[in-house]
C-alpha cells in the first residue's frame, strides 16, 4: 500500500512536470512552425493542460483498465469546476471577458448529453468515438474564429500564454523530455491507483473518479489559483471549459475510436448527469455579471466536496 501511494505521487509529480513542458516546448514549436501567436496561445489555455489526462487514459486503455479512464475522464471535469474553479475564486475574485466561453460551455453542455444518451445501451462504440472527434475540431474550428473578435487586451493575454524565446533545438528537446516523463507518470500512476483504490474499498471506475482525477488536477489547482491572484481570470475559466470539453471529446471519444467502451449503468444515471449538474452551475455565472466571486467559489468548492462524500458513502 504504502509502496503504491509512493509511486503514484512520484508519478503525478512526473505529469505534472510532463504537462508543463509540453506545453511550454509546443508552444514554442508551434511559434516556429508559422502558428500566430494567438491560435497556440488559445489551444495552450483551453486544451494543452488536458495532456496529463490523456497520457493517463491512454496507458489506461492500453492496459485493459477502461473502467479507471472512463472514471478519470468523466471524474476530471467535475473537478475542474468543482475544485479547480472553485478554488481559484476563493482565492480571487475572476472577472470573465472572454464572451465566446458562453457558447462553448452550451457545446459542453450538450456533449454531456450526447455521452449520455450514447451511453444508454450500455457502450460507447466506434462510430460513436468518431463521431465526438469530429465535434472537437468543429469546436476548435469555432473557437478560433469566435474569439478573433475579441478585445484585443483579452486576445494578447492569450497570445502572451504561447510566448517562448527558446530556440528550435530546446523546445524539441523539451517535448521529447515531456513525452518521457507523461509515459512514466502516466505508467506509475495506472499501476498504482488500482491498489490504492482496492485498499480503500473502491473499484476501477470509482477510482478513477476520485483518486486519479483529483490526483492529476491538483497541479492544474495550484496553477489556476496562481492564475486567479494575477487577475487571469479568462485564462481560468477558458482552462475549466476547454479542458472539460477537451476529456469528453478527445479523451472519451479516442477511447471509443479505438475499441469499444462499455458504460455501467450506474455511470450513466449517477457520475454522468453529476458532471452535467457541474456544467450546469456555470450558466448563471457565464450569463449574468460575468463574474466568479468568492462566494460562488464556496458554493462550487461545498458542491464538490458534498460529491466525493457521496461517492465515498456509496462505495462503502
Amino acid at each position: 500500500m504504502f509502496e503504491a501511494i509512493g509511486f503514484f505521487l512520484l508519478g503525478l509529480v512526473l505529469l505534472a512536470l510532463g504537462g508543463d513542458a509540453i506545453v511550454k516546448g509546443a508552444s514554442g514549436l508551434a511559434r516556429r512552425l508559422g502558428a500566430s501567436p494567438f491560435a497556440a496561445g488559445l489551444l495552450l489555455v483551453a486544451f494543452g493542460t488536458s495532456l496529463p489526462e490523456l497520457a493517463v487514459n491512454a496507458r489506461a486503455l492500453v492496459t485493459g483498465s477502461q473502467a479507471l479512464a472512463l472514471g478519470n475522464a468523466v471524474g476530471s471535469n467535475i473537478v475542474n469546476i468543482g475544485l479547480t474553479l472553485g478554488a481559484a475564486a476563493l482565492a480571487a475574485p475572476l472577472l470573465i471577458r472572454w464572451r465566446a466561453l458562453v457558447p462553448l460551455l452550451v457545446c459542453l453542455l450538450l456533449a454531456t448529453v450526447a455521452v449520455i444518451v450514447a451511453g444508454l445501451d450500455g457502450v460507447l462504440g466506434r462510430l460513436e468515438g468518431i463521431v465526438l472527434l469530429v465535434v472537437f475540431v468543429a469546436v476548435v474550428a469555432f473557437a478560433l474564429m469566435r474569439t478573433r473578435g475579441e478585445k484585443p487586451e483579452l486576445q494578447d493575454a492569450i497570445a502572451a500564454f504561447a510566448h517562448s524565446n527558446a530556440g528550435l533545438a530546446l523546445n524539441l528537446l523539451r517535448v521529447v523530455i515531456a513525452i518521457a516523463l507523461l509515459y512514466f507518470g502516466a505508467r506509475w500512476v495506472v499501476q498504482s491507483a488500482p491498489v490504492i483504490g482496492l485498499a480503500l474499498g473502491m473499484e476501477p471506475l470509482v477510482t478513477g473518479l476520485l483518486v486519479v482525477a483529483i490526483g492529476t488536477a491538483l497541479p492544474e489547482m495550484a496553477a489556476a489559483v496562481a492564475a486567479a491572484r494575477r487577475g487571469q481570470g479568462d485564462l481560468v475559466a477558458g482552462h475549466v471549459i476547454g479542458s472539460s470539453l477537451f476529456n469528453l471529446l478527445v479523451v472519451l471519444g479516442g477511447m471509443a475510436a479505438v475499441r469499444d467502451v462499455p458504460v455501467p449503468a450506474s455511470f450513466v444515471h449517477l457520475e454522468l448527469p453529476a458532471a452535467l449538474v457541474f456544467a450546469l452551475m456555470l450558466v448563471p455565472i457565464l450569463r449574468g455579471d460575468h463574474r466568479v466571486s468568492r462566494t460562488e467559489g464556496v458554493v462550487l468548492l461545498l458542491a464538490f466536496i458534498a460529491w466525493v462524500a457521496f461517492e465515498i458513502v456509496l462505495t462503502h
